[in-house]
């Protein structure tokens, strides 16, 4: 499974960008986006996604459906 991120809730702030450590994290039209062929919602080796540690936008970053 992968992360996401919602158009509507992206401030394109880029926090989520730098700490993502596969870098699935991409500028996508003004705002960011998860490329779902490369997230590996950061296991083994946290235990949750680190773009979700560091976005502010409550609801933002979400499982991919």
């Amino acid at each position: 499974m992968a992360m996401m991120i919602d158009s509507l809730l992206c401030t394109a702030c880029g926090d989520c960008e730098s700490v993502c450590p596969t870098g699935a994290i991409i500028p996508h039209k003004g705002v960011y986006m998860i490329q779902a062929d490369k997230c590996t919602e950061c296991e083994p080796d946290h235990d949750m996604p680190q773009c979700m540690n560091a976005c502010m936008e409550d609801g933002c970053i979400l499982p991919a459906e």
